[in-house]
């Protein structure tokens, strides 16, 4: 199962590509970072210069070889940058998500002993600096407010200019630890994924089974760089191709950012794609009639990729979570097929993708090369990956419990595959609830048919209750619509037609009794979503559990929470 990986180079290093790109190509722009209107552009020539000194900080320091080493910013080019620093100096790079409260900062940056932290701009700095332990040396990137820095701290800046590059590279080894990935789940402390380097070598290679990819490329990172999906995508990508890599200051700048990049090959999360496309409609309600008519179609789709920032896309990726099939449909309509993919930390992002031409709606695609899947008896996915952890750092227990006795990583998913060996997952393995009527539901293949364009999220409940019922939260994009009477009604009776749609999909013990439209947004901030921006349903469900007995006693179609 999956193609074979005997041609897959796992001796390379993000190092590697630095250096090679630098020899080969030291006057093309490496990384373009927007900054208070004014865009930097850092050629490869000038990102390995920059390397090599910081560096040479790290190694002034006389720290332990394979110290862990923090990064905690919002995506900027200097991230990419130390991150190679830290390698070069042979060191392990810990990014953290720029979104954490500060216990659970702090939990990390104290459980893998973190010697060095890099700073950059954040959202919200007051609430997250309690979480640094004191005393922790720390070095500042040059877009981080001066007020956001601490006492003490280096300036990036300052340590280019007092050290020269060093000329050493510490050597790494394939099966050599990388990275410390710590994980976003909804219960508990983060667990620290631990990643080799032969992990990044075959994400890094994953482009070329698709089409020719090279230095003419072009990527944005937006999606959180602590996060394996955007750090094998972008990052180490990358650095194996020669890509262009743009940045977003942020969401405020980000549909212009976006613009400027052009990108050619894209990625997101499945609740950014639906926003960009219940913008696209709110702009344009009437896009599905002109679409319709031959002698606009091509002119209007044309017009809407360039709004977006799309048109040059030739690949589109789309994972973490189940994206709508009609959003997917919706794309397409566009001419952009959305390719979804499947994979998680533990395998640094190399698991499964859909191939071009060979994507069904629904379904997560094919193996990579060199990845063996088998479905157990529970209807778990269970995986062989050459991109696999290490293990858990500090954790045998955990890490025991995530394998089988005979070597198979437990995704925790459930799914099925298809004649041809596509993936389908069907929910996952400890989400299923049981009613009142002692029958279980899975939640996700329910929430993923529940497409509106006027809904960004959706939380199918129920555990202990004679049906399951789904949480609604409009997208913020209507919320001027539905303070009327008018909206309301609208989508009071979209949703109970919606409801009659899925339901007659479902097996009568799945059926939804009602909707329930939720009055605030889940976000990061407030710990409804994960950094990857997939709901925390544990959390959602505790945030409404007081309401679920008055909402079944009322017996409504749809709810006004």
């Amino acid at each position: 199962m999956g193609d074979d990986i005997a041609s897959v180079d796992q001796r390379w290093t993000p190092v590697a590509g630095l250096l090679h790109w630098a020899r080969t190509q030291p006057d093309a722009v490496f990384l373009s970072q927007p900054h208070e209107g004014v865009v930097t552009d850092i050629t490869w020539a000038e990102a390995e210069d920059q390397v090599r000194r910081i560096a040479a900080y790290l190694t002034s320091l006389q720290l332990p070889p394979g110290s862990a080493i923090g990064l905690l910013s919002r995506n900027c080019a200097q991230m990419i940058l130390a991150d190679l620093a830290i390698w070069m100096a042979g060191h392990v790079s810990v990014p953290v998500y720029p979104s954490l409260n500060a216990d659970t900062l702090g939990y990390i940056l104290r459980h893998c002993e973190t010697r060095v932290l890099f700073l950059g701009p954040l959202d919200d700095w007051s609430a997250m600096a309690p979480g640094i332990p004191s005393g922790l040396p720390t070095v500042v990137f040059p877009q981080t407010s001066a007020s956001a820095v601490p006492a003490g701290a280096e300036q990036w800046d300052a340590l280019l200019a007092r050290h020269a590059p060093t000329s050493e590279v510490v050597p790494r080894a394939p099966d050599s630890l990388a990275r410390l990935v710590y994980t976003s789940g909804s219960t508990g402390q983060p667990k620290g994924v631990m990643v080799p380097f032969k992990a990044m070598a075959v994400s890094a290679q994953l482009l070329d089974h698709f089409c020719e990819v090279g230095p003419q490329d072009r990527m944005i990172s937006y999606l959180p760089l602590a996060h394996a999906y955007e750090a094998a995508a972008v990052e180490c990508n990358g650095l194996r191709h020669g890509f262009r890599i743009f940045f977003s200051e942020g969401l405020a700048t980000f549909p212009e950012d976006l613009r400027r990049a052009r990108p050619t090959i894209f990625l997101s999360v499945p609740r950014l794609w639906v926003k960009f496309q219940q913008g696209v409609t709110s702009k344009l309600p009437q896009l599905e009639t002109m679409l319709a008519d031959p002698a606009m179609a091509d002119g209007v789709r044309r017009k809407v990729l360039e709004q977006l920032g799309l048109q040059d896309v030739r690949l589109a990726l789309t994972g973490s979570a189940p994206l709508p099939p009609p959003v997917i449909a919706w794309y397409r309509s566009l001419g952009l097929e959305l390719l979804e993919g499947y994979a998680m930390s533990e395998d640094f992002a190399y698991s499964h993708l859909s191939r071009p031409g060979r994507a069904r709606i629904g379904y997560v695609g094919d193996a990579n090369p060199g990845v063996e899947r088998r479905i157990a008896d529970d209807g778990e996915v269970q995986l062989r990956s050459p991109g696999c952890m290490m293990g858990y750092y500090r954790d045998a227990e955990k890490t025991a419990a995530a394998f089988t006795g005979d070597g198979w990583f437990r995704t925790g998913d459930r799914g099925e595959v298809d004649e041809e060996g596509r993936l389908r997952i069907t929910g996952r393995l400890k989400e299923i609830f049981k009613t009142t009527k002692g029958k279980y539901v899975s939640p996700a293949p329910i929430e993923n048919k529940l497409s509106h364009p006027w809904v960004e999220q959706t939380c199918v409940c129920g555990a202990d209750q004679p049906q399951p019922f789904v949480l609604v939260m409009p997208s913020p994009l209507m919320a001027d619509t539905l303070v009327t009477e008018d909206g309301r009604t609208r989508l009071a009776t979209d949703l109970d037609a919606l409801l009659t749609r899925v339901n007659a999909q479902l097996d009568p013990h799945e059926h939804l009794a009602f909707a329930v439209v939720v009055p605030e947004t889940w976000t990061i901030a407030n710990n409804l979503l994960t950094p990857t921006m997939k709901i925390r349903r544990s959390a959602i469900e505790a945030r409404y559990a007081a309401q679920v007995d008055g909402w079944v006693a009322r017996g409504d179609r749809v709810i006004w929470a």
